[in-house]
Formats: C-alpha cells, sequence, structure tokens
C-alpha cells in the first residue's frame, strides 16, 4: 500500500471476489460459525418503505456494494487525510475493525465486520472458525490482525469455495475488480459505524437510539443515503442486509 493507494500491495494474497448473492452469503456465514438464526437479505430500496418492509428488523448491518469511481476516492483521500491511522485494539474497542491486505477479499471483509459487531457478535458459535478469528483478533494492533486473516486457512477455503458457486463466472483472484463493499453497523457505543477495509480506520457516523437500526430513518441519512449523496451522479450500487432469518 502507498500513501494514496490502500489497495493490498503487489503479491499479497488474493481471493476470488465474492457476489453480493444473499444466498450464496447466508450459506458463507453459517459454514464459518454464524447461527442459522441470522441471513443476509436483498435490499432492494433504501427509500421505499414498501420495499424496506421485506427485510426482518433490526436489520444488524447493511452492507453496499458500489463501483470505486473517481469521484469516490477523490472523498474518501480528502477524509482520510484528516484521520489518524487506527490503532485500537482489546475489549473496550466500540466495534472491531480489520484492516484489508488481501486483494478482492472486500466481501469477506464486508461480512466479518457485519457479523462481528453489535448484537450480530452473539449469533458467532464459540470454537467456530468466526468465534476463534475474533477470539484471537480483539487483543491485536490492526496490523497484526491483518497477518491472522492472511494465516487463516478455513477462513480462504470457505471464501473460495463461495466464490466459486454464484450465478455468473467468477472472475480470477488476482483480477483488478472496481466494484467494493462498505459495512454499515452499530456500535457498543450506540454509535452508527462505516466499516471498510480500504479506509484508515472504522468511522463513527452518528448516534442511534435504542429503537434505530441501519435501516431506519436516521441511520439510513447518517449512513448509506450520506454516503451515496457523497458519490455525486454515480448511483450504480446494491445492498444486502444481515437480519433474522426468515426460514
Amino acid at each position: 500500500m502507498s500513501a494514496t493507494s490502500p489497495d493490498p500491495r503487489q503479491g499479497a494474497p488474493a481471493f476470488i471476489p465474492l457476489e453480493a448473492n444473499p444466498q450464496l452469503m447466508t450459506s458463507l456465514i453459517h459454514k464459518l460459525g454464524v447461527s442459522s438464526a441470522l441471513g443476509v437479505h436483498d435490499v432492494y430500496s433504501l427509500t421505499d418503505p414498501d420495499m424496506l418492509a421485506f427485510v426482518p428488523r433490526p436489520a444488524l448491518a447493511l452492507l453496499l456494494v458500489f463501483p470505486v469511481s473517481a469521484e469516490y476516492e477523490s472523498q474518501r483521500m480528502a477524509e482520510d487525510s484528516l484521520m489518524e491511522e487506527y490503532a485500537g485494539k482489546g475489549d473496550g474497542e466500540p466495534v472491531v475493525w480489520w484492516k484489508q491486505t488481501i486483494k478482492n477479499a472486500c466481501g469477506m471483509m464486508g461480512l466479518l465486520h457485519a457479523v462481528s459487531n453489535g448484537p450480530a457478535r452473539d449469533f458467532i458459535e464459540e470454537g467456530s472458525t468466526l468465534g476463534n478469528l475474533l477470539q484471537q483478533s480483539i487483543p491485536l494492533p490492526p496490523r497484526e490482525r491483518s497477518a491472522l486473516l492472511e494465516r487463516t486457512g478455513a477462513l480462504a477455503t470457505a471464501h473460495r469455495e463461495a466464490a466459486s458457486a454464484g450465478d455468473t463466472a467468477p472472475p480470477a483472484a488476482e483480477d483488478d475488480i472496481d466494484l467494493h463493499y462498505v459495512c454499515f453497523s452499530r456500535g457498543t457505543d450506540g454509535g452508527l459505524w462505516e466499516l471498510d477495509g480500504r479506509r484508515k480506520g472504522p468511522i463513527r457516523r452518528g448516534d442511534l437510539d435504542k429503537d434505530e437500526d441501519v435501516l431506519s430513518a436516521k441511520g439510513l441519512a447518517m449512513g448509506a443515503l450520506k454516503f451515496l449523496a457523497r458519490e455525486g451522479g454515480d448511483l450504480r450500487f446494491s445492498a444486502v442486509a444481515l437480519a433474522a432469518s426468515m426460514d
């Protein structure tokens, strides 16, 4: 990574890009150790109440998938220039965050951030791949957390199997992909957090009341809708949410 590019270094490990497919993502998080009580759901609209009503509530996390445009990169660099590199570790963190050092792993990073924060963390089974990863990650500073992810073979295997099972033929792991995932989740401090492994750290976007989630009017206004407004004219995106399973 250079001073201006947050992307993984040349020669870094690489994953096959993950399709934003709720069924595939649900299968992946269950395989990694998330209880079958949770699942990933399509979010068909961020502004239409009737469409939002299809998502079980509360929504525990929201993942946006969007193209990395010149406008986005300009906004990211401007905001990141005012931030210190995150150095948080330990049980006192309001959110747990990983720096992305694996190429094309943003889908996995988004899911990790979604299931590891807020109430979702209570649904991770003890002794599972995710349970062990989280237990080992929390005491570590960001650089060591990233190294741990790179060494976790079970994570790479589960990701490869899921990414290869999508509806469309997957690109190669080494391909340059312009789509990126960002996660919005509630922290233990009641804040709405933007979690993205390409940033300098987790970003607190505001306060959520106890009865508000990431898809509430306030949660969307502070999070996803404000994020998309900064994108300017390019509003190509898709979204999925982590919430109770429909079964």
